[in-house]
């Protein structure tokens, strides 16, 4: 791929304009935001995306995130963040939720809510890539319909009109909720990328109607770990079920796990997806 110069960081591959962002997955406790903030220099240089968007979901000490890093990760560059089920439990994030519009919460949780679940990216060139979060219904919390509330925010964009690229992240525990979510937005956003369960699954893929999937990004974390946090209390619950200890992120050096997706501009539709881990 090569840079064009006066036009972001537009490729060319067989006569194709593509756009290309990377999404990375959700960031635990310290040895995540390093993994990622560490990292993010040498992933620009080595993939030249348009646009980079991190999942924070877990940055503040593995619950939630604050202002404060926030603000690390924009003022280093990321172009969006990405939250989670977590998103409520640091509080002072609340009206951060509503001035920052690089920030999204899950969309189909209550609209009297602080936050959106929604967010646009204009990139230089005039382009704009569009970002979206739901939470799954299986083994998690009461929250309205997915499918309903995307299918709201669908109405307003269309793919290589309006929006250039259409990244919808669907935060949930079930493989076969994430899969069935998957197959419903083939050929109507740009990609699907399920977070929430930190592991990374092996399926990343194009679907038959063109759009990028994956089960899950994996996180940014300690992988020496049970899902970022440290190995005793989870073994505590397994043996004992016992749950009197708070889960703490584990120490140590980070990995980061994420996607690269490139597009079609002229149909907004993938072209490539590749895992990347760091």
């Amino acid at each position: 791929m090569t840079k064009i110069p006066g036009s972001g960081f537009s490729c060319f591959k067989y006569g194709i304009v593509l756009l290309r962002f990377i999404y990375c997955g959700d960031v635990v406790g310290r040895p995540g935001r390093e993994a990622v903030l560490n990292n993010i220099d040498f992933i620009r240089k080595k993939y030249v995306p348009d646009a980079v968007i991190v999942n924070v979901e877990n940055a503040a000490h593995g619950f939630g995130v604050t202002p404060g890093i926030c603000r690390d990760f924009l003022d280093k560059g990321i172009d969006g963040l990405v939250t989670g089920n977590h998103v409520w439990q640091q509080r002072d994030i609340l009206s951060f939720l509503n001035e920052n519009k690089r920030i999204i919460r899950p969309l189909n949780y209550p609209e009297d809510l602080p936050g959106r679940g929604c967010m646009e990216i204009n990139l230089p060139d005039g382009r704009k890539i569009v970002v979206v979060q739901v939470l799954g219904r299986l083994y998690m919390e009461a929250v309205d319909c997915p499918v309903q509330a995307i299918n709201k925010v669908l109405k307003n964009y269309v793919l290589g009109k309006n929006a250039a690229a259409i990244l919808v992240d669907i935060h949930a525990e079930a493989t076969s909720e994430k899969l069935a979510f998957g197959y419903y937005l083939d050929g109507k956003v740009s990609a699907v990328a399920g977070t929430h369960t930190h592991v990374p699954t092996a399926d990343a893929r194009i679907l038959p109607q063109g759009t990028a999937y994956i089960t899950d990004v994996g996180m940014c974390g300690n992988y020496d770990s049970v899902l970022g946090f440290d190995i005793q209390e989870p073994i505590n619950r397994l043996a004992r079920r016992y749950t009197g200890m708070r889960l703490s992120p584990a120490t140590g050096k980070g990995t980061l796990w994420g996607i690269v997706v490139d597009t079609d501009d002229n149909s907004g539709l993938a072209t490539a997806i590749e895992q990347i881990s760091i």
